[in-house]
């Protein structure tokens, strides 16, 4: 599930946004300002921001400008009232796909961001995607998803499962695992934390009681048993 913040100080565009884009099928969090959206953002990763310019504690081009580096991935449409070409020039600078003035047609919207998306998945590596119609995995984005709900992983969580997702049928030694998931600064995986990553994410991806994904070898180690990938 793609997931939005929408940054607009105006309650009633905002609530008008969030209810016609939840219902395009979009996880939405809503920002009356800039406070509140900084804290979103170092809450969870969003496909797609919607940042009103004028916020009433920060400025949107400012906002934007801390969100490229962390995420570079994450799309920045600028909502404005300013229609000034070297206000425009200044959101495109700032890394913003796009700037559209108000008053602006909600179903243009609605369609440009649809477009936005599509273009986005038809230009994602395939390799880097599990989806089986029940779990969704996304490594590249770290998004995921249990029956279109959001799952929260962490990044250990996200780096086993690509393992389990590459070798599928593939019996995993403990040895093997432990040997691949060192983190980025090289920290030591032991035992215990191998253990108890496979069963909090046995806890998450199995969670609605449907077929187990990971099968334990007793003696050996794992071994991904999911369904066929569509």
């Amino acid at each position: 599930m793609k997931q939005i913040l929408i940054v607009e100080d105006d309650s009633f565009l905002n609530e008008m946004l969030t209810f016609n884009l939840a219902a395009d099928g979009y996880g939405i969090t809503p920002a009356l300002n800039a406070g509140e959206a900084a804290a979103a953002l170092r809450r969870r990763k969003f496909d797609l921001v919607l940042l009103d310019v004028n916020l009433p504690d920060g400025n949107g081009f400012e906002l934007c400008k801390l969100i490229k580096p962390e995420r570079p991935d994450t799309l920045v449409i600028f909502l404005t009232a300013n229609d000034q070409e070297n206000d425009q020039i200044r959101g495109y600078e700032a890394g913003a796909v796009d700037y559209i003035t108000k008053p602006f047609l909600l179903g243009a919207l609605q369609r440009k961001i649809k477009a936005m998306f599509s273009i986005l998945e038809q230009h994602k590596p395939a390799g880097d995607l599990y989806n089986d119609g029940r779990l969704f995995l996304d490594f590249s984005a770290q998004d995921a998803s249990l029956n279109g709900s959001p799952l929260s992983l962490s990044p250990m969580e996200y780096k086993m499962l690509h393992l389990f997702c590459k070798n599928p049928r593939q019996v995993l030694t403990r040895r093997q695992l432990l040997e691949k998931l060192w983190d980025i600064e090289e920290k030591y995986v032991d035992e215990h934390t191998l253990t108890t990553t496979v069963s909090r994410i046995r806890s998450k991806i199995e969670a609605d009681g449907g077929t187990p994904y990971i099968k334990t070898i007793y003696g050996m180690g794992y071994q991904w048993t999911g369904g066929e990938v569509k």
